[in-house]
């Protein structure tokens, strides 16, 4: 499991010309079974994403393709860990 923290790195209007595209990724990528969970930082700073990924290469192949990091507006951290104690509406997911 990832944890993916996600901090732009120009103006918010220049985040905002991507802000679409970057919407479409996510949605794909939740419909895919990638994401778990994500959202915005407060303040809005970026966003964080809690993912499943097979493995960290996957996670970046993925996440490179975001139109956030493709265009250069974001940086994105890419924490790994094994999930110990959890809800267990997230059993399944976690246990695969």
């Amino acid at each position: 499991m990832f944890i993916v923290n996600l901090s732009y790195i120009k103006p918010m209007s220049e985040v905002e010309k991507y802000l679409e595209g970057h919407m479409e990724f996510i949605k794909e990528n939740f419909q895919n079974g990638n994401f778990i969970c994500s959202g915005r930082k407060v303040p809005r700073t970026g966003g964080v994403i809690l993912c499943n990924f097979e493995n960290i290469e996957v996670a970046k192949n993925i996440l490179d393709s975001d139109p956030f990091i493709a265009n250069e507006v974001a940086t994105y951290e890419l924490i790994e860990f094994a999930p110990t104690t959890y809800i267990e509406e997230l059993k399944s997911i976690i246990e695969k």
